[in-house]
């Protein structure tokens, strides 16, 4: 064989595998990098509760409880990635047996988590506390009815004739709640502490707890059921109390409801770019 005719079998081999890499990659799909969507709204609420929180038994100052409001009183579901177009908040029939419930951890570490609660209609999250918590709930979407109870300090002697289980509890809330609507704010002892929601329609709920629970340091949940607290005994213990509007009711600790059903989902919205906590 000749030099030449040598050159030519190896250029032509040559050719040959330069065309199987060139239809190889024509084959080949690009991968794309997956880059979680930042919400600014997001953002800027985790910044703020950030610098807000400072761990358990310290109550935030006034003007940071006002500030991290504003914040959330102009967030909206899609800053979370909703919207009312979801199937979830468009049920095609009604839910059969006892709605499940579902919620989402946001965010969460020593001082304070991000969650959201997932109702279907009827669904209800029973009589529960937040020990030696500052909580901010943010209706996303749908509406809702809200019962709240702060507990009253000081026994009277109506209180003692009453079973020893019960505790006194001055009504801070019943209302039906629809979004959008302000940010509401419980605080350890005031603000409606020990609250109740029941799903009127299909809706979101985003609580900002500060610190979030935790069994280990004390601040496990703990359920109750409500009595009412006659008419006569409410009108005496609201002129006692200085306030004529006041309402009252008694609360009994109950264990968690059987018929609670709770089941916890990945979050799948907009990212939290996370700093040191």
């Amino acid at each position: 064989m000749t030099i030449e005719a040598s050159l030519v079998g190896k250029s032509k081999e040559t050719i040959r595998q330069a065309n199987k890499i060139i239809r190889k990659k024509k084959c080949t799909k690009t991968k794309r990098i997956h880059r979680p969507e930042i919400s600014i709204s997001l953002q800027k609420l985790f910044i703020a509760c950030k610098d807000m929180f400072k761990g358990p038994g310290i109550v935030p100052p006034s003007p940071d409880v006002q500030r991290l409001q504003r914040i959330l009183d102009n967030m909206e579901p899609e800053d979370f990635g909703l919207s009312s177009n979801l199937v979830f908040f468009n049920p095609r029939s009604a839910i059969k047996g006892t709605p499940s419930i579902k919620y989402t951890t946001i965010y969460q570490c020593k001082n304070f988590s991000l969650c959201i609660f997932f109702l279907p209609p009827t669904a209800v999250i029973p009589l529960h506390n937040h020990p030696e918590m500052t909580v901010f709930s943010k209706l996303l979407l749908g509406s809702m009815h809200i019962k709240s109870y702060d507990l009253v300090n000081s026994v009277t002697s109506d209180e003692l004739t009453q079973s020893s289980k019960l505790r006194l509890a001055r009504m801070k809330a019943d209302n039906v709640f629809t979004a959008p609507c302000n940010t509401s704010v419980l605080y350890p002892t005031s603000g409606g502490n020990i609250h109740a929601f029941t799903a009127v329609t299909a809706c979101a709920v985003l609580d900002v707890l500060g610190p979030p629970y935790s069994k280990d340091d004390g601040r496990d949940c703990t359920y109750y059921r409500d009595f009412p607290y006659s008419s006569s005994s409410n009108a005496m213990m609201a002129k006692a109390d200085g306030n004529d509007d006041a309402s009252y009711g008694w609360l009994e600790e109950i264990d968690v409801p059987k018929e609670l059903r709770m089941d916890r989902v990945d979050y799948m919205g907009p990212q939290i770019v996370e700093t040191n906590c």
